[in-house]
């Protein structure tokens, strides 16, 4: 098939699960075009099945802003044309599926209907809980739903939610993110340690975008309290609004020598296979691929009971769920888990276990499949 993928670049799950599918479609014979203002974090090394189209926008006074959604639009009727794609698949309703939407309306009087690009349209959480809460952006993403071919959520939170809030006239279909465990795998290596200047303490790890919802505060208070108890040093992996407030809380609470701020990483492995326990307390989380991938190299999670964390961790098995905010909660789970040397590895275990039915070939083969039945459909 050829395939387009139209995407967010910037550091997040949305962008990794797209660029992730793209070079796994790509390995197995597909043609994949990528769309986005720049190469997508995880793209990496490029491939003879791999294209990346960048999306200038045009800068005019009269306007504030770019016209991104235009823009986009025009470059995937572009490529669709020339390249006769099969399949765009957007990675989030706004604006990708709405950008497809326009491009498919801009080729109207150069093919057929039928011959034209099939949009399969994947809703990543935002795109839904916050684009989509906001009363002046219902209609617009209510539109982007219904007028895809097909619609897939990462989550059975995210369908809920997303069938609770537009009602929509598509059935959405759940093919949950995934994990490539040949490459996530734990393979600790004392180099590491030592060019982050640590001992044998304990590392507790969160990598986000550092958004409101990621709750990048209440990591500080609960690592705070861990500190007092147990030897351990905190790694914060990634960067966003909310990082200022981090650096000061951690001021604040004298533990500046004890936290570590890496910025944004894209080969996180090598940091994952050090960890001992990855922190979640996010608001709402649709799916949560960075405590997926950390649980692939055996790292146990304290997360919430929010979003689509309780379907893939199973409490005092794979880590510890409890509610948003419980901040003393957390502390005492992590300390279990840092303390109890036996229970960690039994939940460590576990989380590499569990994170086989979520391996990239079985999730990949769901994306094939659902590709073809999109194209077949009359």
């Amino acid at each position: 098939m050829n395939i387009g993928i139209s995407c967010h670049h910037t550091y997040g799950g949305s962008g990794a699960v797209a660029a992730e599918l793209g070079k796994a479609l790509a390995a197995k014979g597909h043609r994949v075009h990528f769309f986005s203002q720049a190469a997508p974090f995880r793209l990496g090394a490029f491939s003879r099945n791999i294209s990346y189209h960048e999306v200038e926008m045009m800068h005019y006074p009269l306007f504030e802003t770019p016209f991104y959604t235009l823009a986009l639009a025009s470059k995937i009727a572009e490529v669709a044309f020339y390249e006769k794609l099969d399949v765009l698949h957007a990675h989030y309703a706004i604006p990708h599926a709405l950008s497809a939407m326009l491009a498919r309306q801009m080729l109207e009087d150069k093919c057929a209907e039928s011959k034209c690009f099939k949009l399969a349209t994947t809703l990543h959480g935002t795109d839904i809980t916050v684009v989509g809460a906001d009363r002046g952006m219902q209609d617009v993403v209510r539109l982007a739903i219904n007028k895809s071919d097909g619609v897939t959520a990462v989550s059975d939170y995210l369908k809920d939610e997303t069938v609770r809030m537009f009602n929509p006239k598509k059935v959405i279909t759940v093919i949950p993110n995934f994990v490539d465990t040949s490459l996530f795998f734990r393979s600790p290596k004392q180099e590491i340690r030592e060019q982050l200047g640590l001992g044998n303490e304990k590392i507790v790890i969160h990598i986000s975008n550092f958004r409101p919802v990621k709750c990048i505060g209440d990591i500080i208070r609960i690592f705070y309290a861990v500190s007092q108890k147990s030897r351990a040093t905190l790694l914060l992996v990634g960067d966003g609004p909310e990082r200022s407030e981090a650096e000061t809380l951690v001021r604040q609470f004298g533990i500046v020598d004890r936290v570590k701020f890496l910025g944004k990483l894209v080969d996180i492995v090598p940091l994952l296979s050090i960890a001992d326990v990855m922190l979640m307390p996010s608001n709402a989380e649709s799916f949560g691929l960075a405590a997926l991938e950390a649980m692939a190299c055996g790292v146990p999670v304290v997360a919430t009971l929010a979003g689509g964390f309780p379907e893939f961790i199973e409490q005092g098995r794979h880590g510890y769920l409890l509610p948003p905010g419980d901040i003393e909660g957390m502390t005492e789970k992590a300390l279990l888990l840092l303390a109890d040397e036996k229970h960690w590895l039994a939940c460590s275990e576990e989380c590499v276990k569990q994170t086989k039915r979520y391996e990239t070939t079985l999730l990949v083969e769901q994306y094939e499949a659902y590709y073809t039945k999109l194209l077949t459909a009359q």
